[in-house]
């Protein structure tokens, strides 16, 4: 059997971003506050993967000033949207393959 085309999206893929396009697939947009507690990163590390997402057409940023301050909300765009779709089924096609050959494949013997 041979392996599925797996369209892994090179933006998408490392793990803080994807739970930020996670995020972001779920809600109409989310404020940079809440995405840094979600991802568990530094401001400045959010605000380089949101960079990265919003250069890539991905994700959206809006600026306005809320209770005296400047704050920043994020939108998944269109093409954010439909990315963020191939890249999970692109996931669930390895986690797929690995299930199909975990049930195939015999343990390995263990060698004291």
């Amino acid at each position: 059997m041979s392996a599925p085309s797996l369209a892994f999206d090179p933006v998408i893929h490392p793990p803080a971003r994807l739970q930020i396009m996670a995020v972001l697939a779920t809600v109409q947009d989310a404020e940079f506050a809440m995405l840094r507690r979600t991802a568990d990163i530094s401001d400045s590390v959010l605000s380089k993967h949101l960079s990265a997402l919003a250069e890539a057409g991905y994700v959206r940023l809006r600026k306005a000033a809320q209770d005296g301050r400047q704050r920043t909300w994020a939108s998944i765009t269109r093409s954010g949207r439909a990315a963020f779709r191939g890249h999970v089924a692109a996931l669930q096609a390895l986690a797929g393959v690995v299930s199909e050959t975990e049930e195939v494949d015999e343990p390995l013997p263990v060698q004291v």
